[in-house]
């Protein structure tokens, strides 16, 4: 049986992500542009009628949502190349150490690595949470209390791949699971 499991974590290089950015950076530009014919009082693109709109206020108000808009995509973009999020969690029983490895935004900070001993993990724990804000999540439960989270982020895994994903991790370090009923 092998020594070493590593799973990799996915980070911002996601479906949704690239969905997102694009269908709000599409949508910003139709408001930037709009706002800026009414300024200018032609249509910049044919496609769009801004005869009837005025750049006070309608305009004006177009122009900065277009803006924002635009902003908000190139920083989603800007996490999407960097791939914010992305990296591992590494179990060694070779030498008995767990490293979490993630990227963060640029810096002095941008490598964030952790490590701990497998003898100071008391459980896995699992934790769900139903409702409008469902969240389905696994911690590294330690001996002095700490929960160092190991799930992706913002991936909802169903019930029963999280709690066979727990039951693996929890077999391959020899602890208990918690919080599965």
């Amino acid at each position: 049986m092998s020594k070493i499991r590593i799973d990799k974590i996915l980070g911002s290089r996601r479906f949704s992500n690239y969905w997102w950015s694009s269908v709000v950076l599409m949508g910003s530009l139709g408001f930037f542009i709009i706002g800026l014919s009414s300024y200018f009082q032609k249509p910049l693109i044919s496609l769009f009628n801004t005869n009837d709109i005025h750049f006070l206020p309608q305009g004006v108000i177009m122009t900065f949502y277009g803006t924002m808009g635009i902003l908000i995509s190139i920083f989603i973009w800007y996490t999407i190349i960097l791939n914010i999020g992305s990296g591992y969690n590494k179990f060694d029983n070779d030498i008995g150490v767990i490293t979490i490895f993630r990227l963060g935004f640029p810096g002095k900070n941008r490598i964030l690595k952790l490590q701990y001993n497998i003898k100071d993990i008391a459980s896995i724990k699992v934790f769900i949470q139903e409702g409008l804000d469902p969240k389905r999540e696994l911690y590294l439960k330690m001996k002095d209390k700490r929960e160092i989270p190991l799930t992706k982020v913002e991936q909802l895994l169903n019930l029963s791949e999280i709690e066979q994903q727990a039951i693996n991790i929890a077999k391959f370090l020899g602890v208990a699971v918690e919080g599965i009923k």
